[in-house]
């Protein structure tokens, strides 16, 4: 019993005629007669081999409970499910009325079924008609596809052909262009060389006529010193020697052109740069050479002109402040004229550089090294021996200060952290210590921009070797030294000679100077007496 049901449920019949059912609903209303009809068959003989294979089971379950095993059940419910079928089967029905059903169902399907074809044959003409339509339009459209490749293959022969031309156009054009910057540039040229030769034209009238003035007040000066000086008369009687007097100051104090400090500005500036370059590769060399002679420690030689230079510029400046202050005291009563009296008084400065008492600022510059605790000096040697080269430091740093804006050096102290945009490293240098030992030369600023790097030392443990070397040379400097000969009046000097006196062999061109210097003195008393008066 348990195969016969094993090979039931592996055949799947119930679901075959499940299946099938759902089939013919599906398709009942698009089949003919003879069509359900065959399936309605079909149906049944599927479910008859079903119900026999149930049957089989049902005597081979019935078999197993014994003879009186089931009896109620078969009496319950399958006898009277029989007997219900086989009285169904055995009534008396007239055929006659199932066959005009049938017939009446038949006129209906085929009804139904000729609607359906004739509607399918509409759609079916239907659709033939727009696929016809659709391949004319489909080969329309290939035909102006066709025109359309034609057209753009002609389009992108002339294209071509315009491509070619154009190309060929554009390096003619660019040759001409070539030739025609070629011309250009040698045209600018030609032009900057004649503009700077009318520059230096101009140039050279306006110191032409600046010397001729010199020359003349000179001359003026020399005939004037051999007579005798009008400094006594100052009585109101002298008056017309006052007038020329101040008429021959006021010349000499204004310039006789207001455009020689204007243009010659940035040749002022590139020359000053020049000159600070020269100093740096020359002049410190030649003063390092000079040091060697009495200091074996390439340390101190280059610290003793790194101070010099520093100094050099201090005191220069503060001599600019003082000769300018000077200036516009002597040009303020007599200023006249629509320019503004800053810009006389700086005309005036650029033009008579000459009256700038350099040694003064040399003497000061080797009191202010003398009393530096930063460098050690042999006391049988004095910071003379390098005075040309602050002479030199000195005339550039007064120079600088009449540019606009000025220049001056960087700030630099030992032990600070090294700065690639201010400095560059000496060849003895430690490149990998981040602080410098001591400076070599100054940097040169214009409004906190370096326009011109210095150079410093850098080693390890720099700022701690600094501060011993300041502590050591203070009381070397601090402690007392007793002379004997010329200096036993004073008992007590520093270990370094003193600051060296005013040169007295003077040079002719230091006797102009200080002819000038007299004669503006002069001059001012005249007239201070004539407004007193």
């Amino acid at each position: 019993m348990a195969d016969s049901l094993r090979r039931l449920v592996n055949n799947e019949s119930c679901r075959t005629l499940q299946d099938k059912l759902e089939n013919w609903y599906k398709d009942y209303y698009m089949n003919s007669c003879d069509q359900n009809l065959n399936c309605c068959c079909e149906i049944i003989e599927m479910n008859s081999r079903i119900q026999g294979q149930l049957f089989t089971i049902l005597s081979l379950t019935a078999q197993e409970g014994g003879h009186y095993a089931g009896v109620e059940t078969i009496k319950s419910r399958l006898l009277p499910w029989l007997g219900t079928c086989f009285s169904n089967s055995s009534m008396a029905k007239p055929i006659e009325n199932n066959i005009n059903l049938l017939q009446v169902e038949s006129l209906e399907k085929d009804r139904q079924l000729r609607e359906l074809s004739a509607t399918r044959e509409r759609e079916i003409q239907q659709l033939d008609s727009e696929l016809n339509s659709t391949r004319v339009q489909l080969s329309m459209v290939q035909q102006d596809l066709t025109e359309t490749e034609m057209d753009l293959e002609d389009t992108k022969t002339r294209s071509a052909t315009a491509l070619l031309a154009a190309e060929d156009e554009i390096i003619h054009l660019r040759k001409q262009l070539k030739s025609l910057q070629a011309q250009e540039e040698s045209r600018q040229r030609s032009l900057d060389m004649l503009t700077d030769y009318e520059r230096q034209l101009r140039t050279l009238k306006d110191e032409i006529a600046v010397l001729s003035a010199e020359k003349s007040v000179l001359q003026s000066r020399l005939s004037r010193s051999r007579s005798p000086s009008p400094v006594s008369q100052h009585s109101r009687s002298c008056s017309p020697m006052q007038k020329e007097l101040q008429k021959e100051l006021h010349k000499e104090l204004v310039p006789s052109s207001p455009l020689v400090s204007r243009l010659s500005s940035v040749s002022r500036k590139a020359n000053l740069l020049a000159r600070f370059s020269d100093a740096y590769a020359q002049g410190r060399l030649e003063a390092q050479t000079l040091l060697k002679r009495f200091i074996d420690k390439m340390e101190t030689v280059q610290r003793i002109i790194y101070i010099a230079t520093v100094e050099s510029f201090h005191v220069a400046k503060m001599a600019f402040r003082h000769f300018k202050i000077r200036v516009r005291k002597t040009l303020s009563p007599t200023h006249i004229g629509s320019e503004e009296l800053e810009d006389a008084v700086m005309d005036y400065v650029i033009c008579h550089l000459d009256l700038y008492d350099v040694q003064c600022s040399v003497n000061d510059v080797i009191r202010a090294m003398n009393v530096n605790p930063k460098i050690s000096f042999p006391p049988e040697v004095d910071f003379i021996v390098i005075n040309s080269f602050i002479k030199e430091i000195c005339c550039i740093a007064f120079a600088m200060q009449t540019l606009d804006p000025p220049l001056d050096i960087a700030f630099g102290a030992d032990g600070e952290i090294f700065n690639d945009c201010k400095y560059r490293r000496s060849c003895d240098s430690d490149f990998t210590a981040p602080l410098v030992f001591y400076h070599v030369w100054p940097a040169l600023m214009e409004n906190e921009i370096v326009i011109m790097k210095g150079e410093a030392v850098t080693k390890r443990g720099a700022f701690w070797s600094s501060v011993r070397n300041v502590n050591r040379s203070r009381s070397r400097s601090l402690s007392p030294v007793h002379h004997h000969g010329s200096c036993g009046k004073s008992g007590v000097s520093r270990s370094r000679s003193p600051s060296p006196p005013r040169n007295i062999n003077t040079s002719e061109e230091t006797k102009a100077r200080k002819d000038k210097l007299i004669f503006v003195k002069q001059s001012m008393v005249l007239v201070s007496g004539k407004s007193c008066s």
